[in-house]
């Protein structure tokens, strides 16, 4: 996959459009596994995770085609389908295990891999088999595989999350939809994915009510058919380029986005100096003089998300002031910090708050992308570095983000991919 070299030093301006979002498209692909025959996915972003999940799901039976010029996925599901779905390609991607849920629906078995994905934190799987057990489903774990069992159909229940978990959220709202009568889930993660899920799931048939709202009721039906749905816009790739906006300063519009979804995020730009604009399906940042430093906590939406975390402690680095950020989600996610700490960032970690004393220009330097987001803010992070900044392990990057390199030098950045041999000899 190469690495990404970054000249610093260059405002960023003009425009930008936002695909469909990473954290809805995988699940919806596990979705249409709910119903035989074709379903249609559209605006899907042209991304690594995408084409990972779709490996996964063909070899369960499906069929997967992806036009990408279209930005289309159509999955034709058969009516047998496999219960495996094997470590080889769960192991790269967390999300795998969302197709727990549609597996012990439709087939009253799952063997799946226990997940790998991103080094920011343990991610337990507690809820997710807690509340199938409290379904009639047996779970077990035995070998690397979570093993899933429910001899007759599945019977709702009342379901407390403990947290509100989008992944537990999501593999029993897929579960339920065709369990045998109402089910209840208590405490519910909100985020705009999760509505995205169950509007394509009433667009199948399903009866869910409270979408949106911490209570979700799920009146189980007899069975799913396809239909064709458009993925929710992506709000933390939004929320990227609105933070490289203030970062290094300059005038970005973003297209294709929902603003309602990033309220907090943006407001926390306005309180750094950005004048921030929205309107119906966009939003602009503009950004003239050096940023101010801004206190960040992040929390379940509508909080402020944990996976613009990275990109705000890189405007904090290069702001005037300091500023606290606080994670209260992952334990690990300010790993990359020792990664910004080599640009010449002033930060310092104690258990999951980091302090961050802004600095008005950053030093050039080879960084590693430890995942997705660290990635991104690395490569944030050197637009505004003296030098050349070299990201190596872009695959992270790739898992999430569609055409980064490209959009970046559409805005005026200096960067580039460059091959490994290339970037091993800098």
């Amino acid at each position: 996959m190469g690495a990404f070299r970054i000249s610093g030093g260059h405002h960023l301006t003009g425009e930008v459009s936002v695909r469909g979002a990473k954290n809805s498209v995988l699940k919806l692909m596990a979705v249409a596994l709910l119903a035989e025959g074709r379903t249609t996915i559209t605006n899907v972003p042209d991304i690594m995770d995408v084409t990972i999940m779709g490996q996964l799901i063909s070899r369960l039976g499906a069929t997967v085609d992806f036009d990408s010029e279209q930005r289309q996925l159509i999955i034709d599901v058969p009516a047998e389908l496999e219960q495996r779905a094997d470590y080889d390609l769960v192991r790269q991607m967390r999300a795998s295990i969302s197709v727990l849920g549609p597996l012990i629906a439709r087939l009253g078995v799952a063997d799946i891999a226990l997940p790998g994905g991103d080094a920011i934190g343990s991610r337990g799987l507690d809820m997710h088999m807690a509340g199938l057990e409290r379904m009639g489903v047996k779970v077990t774990s035995e070998h690397g595989y979570l093993l899933a069992s429910a001899p007759e159909r599945l019977r709702a229940a009342s379901i407390w999350l403990d947290f509100p978990s989008v992944g537990a959220t999501e593999t029993l709202l897929m579960a339920s939809v065709t369990a045998d009568g109402t089910t209840v889930i208590d405490n519910a993660a909100r985020e705009p994915e999760i509505v995205d899920i169950c509007e394509m799931l009433a667009g199948m048939g399903a009866r869910i009510g409270g979408v949106g709202t911490s209570t979700l009721v799920i009146d189980g039906v007899d069975a799913l058919h396809p239909t064709t749905h458009a993925t929710v816009p992506d709000r933390i790739v939004a929320g990227t380029w609105a933070a490289a906006a203030a970062i290094a300063g300059g005038d970005v519009t973003v297209h294709g986005a929902d603003y309602h979804h990033l309220e907090i995020a943006l407001d926390k730009l306005t309180s750094a100096g950005a004048d921030v604009t929205t309107a119906s399906d966009m939003f602009r940042v503009r950004m003239e003089d050096r940023a101010t430093a801004v206190d960040i906590v992040t929390l379940p939406y509508p909080g402020f998300p944990t996976d613009l975390q990275p990109q705000f402690i890189t405007l904090n680095a290069v702001s005037q002031g300091v500023a606290m950020v606080t994670e209260n989600l992952f334990e690990s996610r300010f790993k990359f910090v020792n990664e910004l700490v080599r640009l010449g960032a002033d930060v310092r970690i104690e258990g999951h708050h980091a302090l961050v004393r802004g600095r008005e220009r950053l030093s050039g330097a080879p960084v590693v992308a430890t995942d997705i987001r660290a990635g991104a803010s690395l490569v944030l992070a050197g637009l505004v570095a003296n030098g050349e900044t070299l990201v190596t392990e872009v695959h992270h990057i790739d898992r999430g983000y569609d055409s980064f390199v490209t959009d970046l030098q559409s805005l005026g950045a200096d960067i580039e991919r460059v091959p490994l041999p290339l970037a091993a000899s800098l």
